[in-house]
């Protein structure tokens, strides 16, 4: 019996300590993109030695694969709540601005991975780029859920609002022109709302 419990005990602190290097890695890949994402900056940030490394994920990439899979859930869960909350249609609009909004231009560590990492994803491994497809396509049927009924082109308006609301969050923070990039995003939010 206890051995039993001494295994058990084991087998969470692992868990605890695979989550939190997942965790860790989902906001560094953010912060410093793929490229700028070392194992070694990773478990030392997460508080752990780099060797114990290999008793969580098998390769670098598998560790990506987690932390692009996480990042994109935390985008998902922000989603979620906000459609749970604000009945309708005008859910999408309210996603649309929190989306756009200046504490998500301000916290990419914390903010949308595909904002963040879509231009890097063509050179990833085929692991870390279909965790992070996967969530585009929950994103997308999130937004699609919301339109349904609306009219016959939902799937390719919850596309191209996908699209648009990356785009424009990517590019406000890509310039460095406070005035741009809010009018930037107030561009697409204008653009959206007679529409929606």
């Amino acid at each position: 019996m206890k051995q039993v419990a001494n295994k058990q005990k084991a087998s969470n602190r692992k868990e605890i300590t695979h989550t939190r290097i997942v965790e860790t890695a989902a906001r560094a890949i953010r912060r410093s993109g793929y490229d700028g994402t070392g194992v070694a900056d990773i478990m030392k940030e997460a508080g752990l030695t780099h060797g114990g490394f290999y008793a969580h994920f098998a390769s670098r990439d598998a560790m990506l694969a987690e932390a692009a899979d996480r990042a994109g859930e935390e985008t998902i869960a922000i989603a979620k709540r906000i459609f749970a909350e604000i009945p309708g249609e005008q859910a999408l609009q309210a996603l649309m601005q929190i989306y756009l909004s200046n504490e998500h231009i301000d916290n990419i560590e914390s903010g949308c991975s595909l904002a963040a990492l879509g231009s890097e994803m063509p050179r990833q491994a085929p692991e870390v780029r279909k965790a992070s497809t996967c969530r585009i396509k929950e994103m997308i049927a999130l937004i699609k859920s919301r339109l349904s009924g609306q009219q016959t082109n939902s799937d390719e308006k919850a596309l191209v609002m996908m699209s648009t609301m990356v785009g424009t969050l990517l590019l406000a923070r890509a310039v460095d022109d406070t005035e741009l990039s809010k009018a930037l995003r107030q561009a697409t939010l204008k653009h959206f709302d007679a529409k929606v």
